[in-house]
């Protein structure tokens, strides 16, 4: 029998009190909460629920699910809402099943959802299929909470069979629906969410959040390594403390090592957020809206708790899972295990020919605008960079080749341009490119890009940085998309190689998350797929 007491200020959101208590832990579970004197507390910490990632793609830590864990209980998390459409673009239902596998093989509470569009369109190559059945099989699985986000929001409007069986499938399983629809608006929106899809995580606007949260849709604000929201839509947490949740959506490595929800709610508190409030969107709503199995500091609730020095900053010093010490003055007590490995990577090296553009006369070509902190693009035309008949990288308008291979068969390269990624010298690659994973590359020259693409072809997938000093890659053997080694030492490989990335000359705050965007079809305006450039407003492939 496991019996423990914490002693500290314990901050009640249910009842927006905070008193010196102590709190008895049993096997696991809250047994019993007391208040104490104030003069019985030995260090004034705070005790609170644990912080709760409403929304994100573990694979785009780069890390398999135990090393995300291990990262993000130092900054307090102690639960996940885990979309693995990532590896199910590429693995299909084997790649959903070892995220679970893993997941399980530590003391975290990763509640992952079933994957509602694989393939995101009809106009990429991913590695895999899930249909109705077998989400509706996914469904039925107690470890699959949700059904992830519905990207195909046309389908939606439109009533199209399969999308409206996914989601008939949750309902009569009461089992809550994900929302992604950027930029949806009046009609549409409300016809979206009377589908009943309930959340978003896509606002970039407050104007956009406020439509839809008029009409029941609960919003997810978002700050991750390249999409962040947060200052556009924070200050609606003091008007809607009940529909507001917070999540990363997608973090690199990097970034998770310095922290995590804790960070969100730290910068809430500079803006005058009450922190009842703050609190309620970081810990309790994700809690309530989808079910989960997670304890919110009440007696008979799992011991799911942290410890913090203050309410300004959440320096986190303890996590408890299940009664468990998980991590402890910024050291995690989650040991490494190196996972199996598992893929779909079948294309062969390529020549540089496969990346020359030929010019036919062309007066402008489209340019992709990308933006830094956005998944959104812009749509751009400039006249075309003419070099021995082709057209080529123009780095002083800042115009760079950007090209997509497929990773599961033998194509032809898709080619275009891309402004603001600033390079000038080298080329950037990435088998991380949303949403099926195909290998995307930007850079100056042909050259480059080819070896940067033959790097992760040779290494079954991962990131590369090819420039006149270095040619870098960080492998991720798991389904190109994840790494199965120490998640501190894939930091530190990622800071090296983001590094070198703007060392070539990138303006980005960050390259390779951008990058990996810029094949996202279902986030308009203009992006690129292995089957060519896509309109992303008409929904069809540019003729």
């Amino acid at each position: 029998m496991s019996l423990f007491a914490i002693t500290g200020n314990l901050v009640d959101i249910h009842k927006q009190k905070i008193y010196p208590a102590e709190v008895n832990i049993e096997n696991g579970k809250i047994v019993s909460i007391e208040q104490i004197p104030a003069s019985h507390l030995l260090v004034p910490d705070y005790i609170l629920p644990g912080f709760i990632d409403s929304h994100v793609h573990i694979e785009s830590s780069m890390l398999v699910p135990s090393e995300f864990a291990r990262l993000a209980v130092v900054h307090g998390t102690v639960a996940t809402v885990s979309d693995p459409h990532e590896i199910a673009n590429v693995c299909g239902m084997k790649g959903v099943e070892f995220m679970i596998e893993n997941g399980n093989t530590v003391p975290f509470k990763f509640n992952f959802g079933a994957p509602s569009c694989v393939p995101a369109t009809i106009f990429e190559t991913a590695g895999a299929v899930l249909d109705a059945k077998n989400v509706e099989e996914l469904l039925q699985r107690d470890e699959i909470k949700y059904l992830s986000e519905m990207m195909n929001f046309p389908g939606v409007l439109y009533k199209d069979e399969e999308v409206m069986r996914k989601i008939a499938a949750a309902h009569q399983l009461n089992k809550p629906v994900d929302g992604h629809a950027p930029g949806l608006r009046g009609e549409d929106a409300k016809k979206y969410i009377e589908a009943g899809i309930y959340t978003d995580h896509e606002c970039f606007t407050r104007e956009e959040a406020l439509d839809k949260l008029k009409y029941g849709m609960k919003i997810i604000i978002r700050e991750g390594s390249a999409a962040k929201n947060f200052e556009a839509l924070i200050d609606l947490l003091n008007d809607y403390p009940d529909m507001i949740m917070f999540c990363s959506d997608d973090k690199h490595p990097d970034s998770l090592v310095i922290g995590h929800i804790n960070q969100l709610c730290a910068r809430a508190v500079t803006k005058g957020i009450d922190v009842f409030k703050i609190l309620k969107a970081a810990c309790i709503n994700p809690v309530l809206h989808y079910k989960l199995d997670v304890g919110l500091l009440r007696e008979g609730d799992p011991a799911d708790f942290i410890v913090a020095r203050g309410l300004e900053t959440f320096q986190v010093t303890k996590t408890f899972i299940d009664g468990k010490l998980v991590a402890e003055n910024g050291i995690s007590k989650i040991e490494t295990a190196r996972s199996g490995v598992i893929n779909n990577f079948s294309c062969t090296k390529k020549d540089i020919a496969a990346f020359q553009v030929k010019w036919q006369g062309e007066k402008e070509i489209p340019v992709i605008e990308a933006l830094d902190g956005q998944l959104i693009t812009n749509k751009l035309s400039f006249a075309p960079k003419q070099d021995n008949g082709n057209i080529v990288s123009d780095t002083a308008r800042d115009i760079l080749k950007i090209v997509v291979v497929n990773r599961y068969n033998e194509a032809p390269v898709a080619k275009s341009f891309i402004k603001n990624f600033g390079l000038k010298q080298g080329a950037i690659a990435s088998s991380v490119a949303h949403d099926s994973h195909n290998i995307v590359a930007v850079g100056v020259d042909d050259e480059s890009i080819c070896t940067a693409v033959n790097l992760l072809i040779e290494h079954r997938g991962g990131v590369s940085c090819v420039n006149d000093n270095v040619e870098l890659v960080v492998p991720l053997p798991v389904a190109g998309l994840m790494s199965n080694e120490d998640g501190y030492k894939v930091a530190e490989q990622y800071s090296l190689i983001d590094k070198a990335a703007k060392e070539a000359g990138s303006t980005l705050a960050s390259p390779f998350m951008t990058l990996s965007f810029m094949a996202l079809l279902v986030i308009p305006h203009l992006k690129l797929s292995d089957m060519g450039l896509f309109d992303g407003d008409k929904f069809e492939l540019v003729k």
